[in-house]
């Protein structure tokens, strides 16, 4: 049983440089969970944020589920993530350091369970952002004339 992966967070691949990426699991509820399997899930704005030794992801919008009635969920709650001991400390350390955070890349399923991968990022400056746009631009040119030769 493989993932699926039912949302990625391109801007943060876009604005940041990734140093090194975590999986979590995630506390949700049960219509939170159905919400995630109708892949209504949104990472955009959103980050990983410390309360007393715990990390919990803030801003991530995951889609009331339409056919639960009075015990639905608030979309944009704080949801506890679930990390070891040993990664919560080298997480809460590296933020402590100028210029680094920690943002979610990608929520999946993987064996059944809701997952979230995150990552410790530092900024792009404006250089880096217009190096990423033409190495994709050429990228994307070398995939066109690919094509083009097997046709």
């Amino acid at each position: 049983m493989g993932i699926k992966i039912i949302t990625e967070n391109k801007k943060a691949r876009f604005d940041y440089h990734i140093l090194e990426k975590f999986e979590a699991g995630l506390v949700l509820t049960g219509s939170e969970v159905k919400s995630l399997r109708n892949g209504q899930a949104n990472l955009k704005d959103s980050y990983i944020a410390f309360k007393g030794d715990e990390a919990f992801l803030q801003k991530a919008h995951i889609s009331v589920y339409a056919a639960s009635s009075y015990n639905n969920h608030e979309p944009e709650r704080l949801r506890k993530l679930l990390l070891n001991r040993k990664e919560l400390n080298k997480i809460f350390g590296a933020l402590k350091e100028k210029g680094q955070t920690c943002v979610p890349l990608k929520m999946y399923f993987s064996k059944g369970k809701a997952k979230l991968e995150i990552a410790l990022v530092k900024g792009k400056d404006k250089g880096d952002k217009r190096e990423s746009i033409k190495k994709r631009d050429a990228d994307r040119a070398v995939q066109k004339a690919l094509k083009r030769s097997r046709d």
